[in-house]
């Protein structure tokens, strides 16, 4: 890409999307981070202009608030050249929560499908206007198959994996790159506390590696690499064995 490019970290404030912000910079880009939580995202973008020279800047965006999606993304493209995007937000409610509040379950629909798929429709247009850009959206290895522990959140990002392929043969056409992310266990604020977990990640190090493997137009990408093998044994169990497992 010839034009250098801003990128948009949505989910800025989160553990990867700050790693994103930085590693993004290192590599000469400038950045906008994006979020609900301004006075975080602030502090994010003053050690990102420190440590790189380049420029951060801030702007408020929800996942959640729909309505305000396609004016959120009109003021970005006019702001910006090319425009790269990492789409990171997401939110994980416990099973047992929302099995007893469906509204919970809903929620975590929202915040990790129809909030992505709405944001990323309204940037679209841009996109295809620039005729340039990345789009790393994060989806996850639960979404490869729905397990008791997690199946509404497995469910919305097997919705979401379903709609970049889409995404990606759509842009593919106006030099628009889309890949999907997949990542297992990452040390995150999501992931604090969960039973289970082994083979984590560090944000730092799935940040670069996915900047790196979107750089090579990698469609889908699961970090780190061997999440794959781990889900495509788990995706090869029939039905009625898995069906049986706690997991």
């Amino acid at each position: 890409m010839s034009r250098r490019a801003t990128w948009l970290i949505l989910g800025g404030s989160s553990a990867i999307g700050r790693a994103m912000a930085d590693a993004a910079a290192r590599r000469g880009h400038d950045i906008i981070l994006a979020g609900r939580d301004t006075g975080d995202l602030e502090r994010t973008a003053a050690d990102v202009r420190i440590s790189t020279g380049r420029r951060a800047s801030v702007v408020a965006f929800d996942a959640m608030a729909i309505e305000s999606h396609g004016r959120f993304a009109a003021e970005i493209g006019a702001q910006t050249d090319v425009l790269n995007v990492a789409l990171l937000f997401g939110i994980m409610p416990a099973q047992q929560e929302m099995d007893r509040d469906p509204a919970r379950a809903v929620d975590c629909i929202t915040g990790c499908f129809t909030g992505a798929v709405s944001v990323l429709q309204h940037l679209a247009p841009h996109l295809e206007q620039k005729g340039a850009g990345l789009v790393i959206a994060f989806g996850s290895v639960a979404g490869d198959r729905g397990r008791l522990k997690n199946y509404v959140y497995g469910g919305a990002k097997a919705g979401l994996h379903t709609y970049l392929s889409g995404l990606r043969n759509r842009l593919r056409r106006k030099g628009v790159h889309v890949m999907t992310v997949k990542p297992g266990f990452v040390d995150t604020a999501m992931t604090w506390g969960m039973p289970g977990m082994f083979l984590v990640a560090r944000p730092e190090d799935v940040a670069r590696a996915c900047l790196s493997a979107a750089e090579r137009n990698t469609d889908v990408f699961y970090v780190p690499k061997f999440w794959r093998w781990i889900m495509t044994v788990i995706c090869a169990i029939p039905e009625r064995v898995f069906k049986r497992l706690e997991i």
